[in-house]
């Protein structure tokens, strides 16, 4: 069996099963041993953890995930890769290779089947056309998880650890950091990849949160706040959210900012997780 971070066995491989990479399916398989070594000791593996993996690809990270960590499903969309993945990971026993659509598949359950009560650490180096529906599957369905280390398009990333204030912070960031606590772990250059993306990419950590970030009465109207806060940029919040069809009138939603100490001329972008909870709470009420 071949290690397949080595650039030169990636491309045998790539030979041997007469493999096309698809546009589609975003796929970039990395190459660079350093990276990947780094990725793991982000995910700080243990041999006691359990792991899902999304997009094993052509398993050059599934080898290394199942030497670290005690068992590890590896989820892959490309029926074409099954036969690629038997060769690489012929060595290891305590690997499941699924072939699904992670965004349609049923993970509540697949947890449960293979690693019962224990929570699964999640490591996967997505496909970026699909990072953020992946991201916010994994977090709303309140899943039996303790972190997800991601690798992702450096753009979004910025977006999801972006504090208040910055261009970059907007509904996915408060989507995210409702849920996670995110740290960035590393930054990996095009590079790193076979074939090398057009975009960087950063490795990030998002470390569930026990319970939310802050208390909601209802996160549906949480969510909507949010939503509205940020559909239009450039309107203050009194604008953005008497836009936002809450079924009260620019004055009342004046009195709801005022209420809960907010002025009515801030932008979406300058809000607290917390200012968007206590705006919604009121509403709620």
């Amino acid at each position: 069996m071949k290690n397949v971070i080595n650039p030169s066995h990636t491309k045998e491989l790539l030979k041997q099963f007469d493999f096309r990479m698809t546009k589609r399916l975003g796929q970039n398989f990395l190459i660079d041993q350093g990276i990947l070594d780094e990725i793991i000791e982000g995910a700080e593996l243990t041999k006691d953890d359990y792991v899902l993996e999304i997009g094993p690809g052509m398993g050059s990270m599934t080898q290394k995930l199942c030497e670290t960590a005690g068992k590890v499903v590896a989820v892959e969309i490309d029926k074409n890769l099954l036969p690629v993945l038997k060769v690489t990971l012929s060595e290891y026993d305590n690997i499941t290779v699924i072939n699904g659509d992670i965004l349609k598949l049923n993970i509540k359950d697949t947890l449960q089947e293979h690693f019962g009560d224990r929570k699964a650490k999640v490591v996967a180096n997505l496909p970026y056309y699909i990072t953020t529906p992946i991201i916010m599957k994994l977090l709303e369905e309140k899943l039996n998880l303790q972190s997800i280390t991601i690798m992702v398009q450096k753009e979004v990333g910025d977006r999801i650890k972006a504090a208040p204030g910055g261009k970059e912070y907007g509904a996915l960031s408060v989507a995210v950091q409702y849920y996670a606590k995110p740290s960035q772990v590393l930054f990996v250059p095009p590079h790193s990849f076979i074939p090398q993306p057009e975009v960087d990419s950063i490795v990030l950590k998002l470390d569930i949160l026990s319970k939310p970030a802050v208390e909601v009465e209802d996160e549906g109207m949480f969510f909507r706040v949010v939503k509205a806060s940020f559909g239009q940029r450039r309107k203050t919040l009194l604008n953005a959210l008497t836009a936002g069809n809450f079924g009260i009138s620019k004055e009342q939603m004046k009195e709801v900012l005022n209420s809960v100490g907010i002025d009515e001329g801030r932008r979406g972008e300058t809000l607290s997780l917390q200012e968007f909870a206590n705006i919604a709470n009121k509403l709620y009420k």
